[in-house]
């Protein structure tokens, strides 16, 4: 059986536009607890803004996947677990053909993909685990659309926020994601205002404070 839940519409689309200006680092200096860690980027420069479409498939099966695809909405970003098979590829070519057709900005992908000359093609963003030429079927055996799921112990429910880039990939929730937006901005301006600084010719160790742990000894 194959399920599909209710999907949230749940983040602004002025707060999708503020993220898109902003690094995913720099959120780094804010929290350790919303990274998704082992996943990599197809290619780089890359940029992930929108809220997620969650699909949950059982290692070999993809159809809820195809399913899900019925169900995107132009800026979703589709993020799927396979149930720990870390070795097939559930996502391909078509599937990006598809995707791009119904909007989708990027996709995770808690397993691996295949046809990557493909999808570099189409400069699709997208993250996994890497390539496989071991693919899923369509069997229709179950899985779950706009279910809660959870990739390294991060938790995705669909409508959260997906925050990536070549640095790293965050999890927010429409709540955190607002609560953080404010800061990520200020954070970044402080930096161009340290850069001005250093060229007017401070050192950085002055300008964070870390050369106050310096200890200096004096020779008797």
């Amino acid at each position: 059986m194959i399920i599909v839940n209710d999907i949230p519409r749940r983040i602004e689309a002025n707060l999708i536009e503020r993220y898109r200006k902003v690094r995913v680092s720099t959120l780094g200096h804010m929290t350790d607890l919303v990274f998704i860690r082992n996943l990599k980027p197809l290619f780089t420069p890359i940029k992930i803004v929108g809220p997620a479409l969650t699909v949950k498939i059982p290692h070999v099966d993809s159809a809820a996947l195809h399913i899900a695809l019925d169900y995107a909405k132009p800026g979703d970003v589709i993020v799927v677990s396979m149930s720990g098979d870390y070795e097939r590829a559930c996502w391909g070519g078509i599937v990006t053909y598809m995707a791009i057709k119904k909007g989708v900005v990027g996709a995770i992908i808690d397993g691996r993909i295949c046809d990557v000359s493909d999808i570099l093609r189409m400069r699709f963003p997208i993250f996994s685990r890497g390539a496989s030429p071991m693919t899923t079927r369509v069997i229709g055996l179950e899985g779950e659309i706009g279910g809660q799921i959870a990739i390294e112990n991060v938790v995705i429910n669909p409508g959260d926020l997906v925050f990536a880039d070549e640095d790293g990939i965050a999890i927010l929730t429409p709540e955190k994601a607002r609560l953080y937006i404010e800061k990520i901005e200020e954070a970044e301006k402080k930096e161009e205002e340290i850069i001005r600084r250093i060229d007017l010719g401070e050192t950085l160790s002055e300008i964070s404070g870390a050369k106050r742990y310096l200890n200096l000894k004096t020779k008797t």
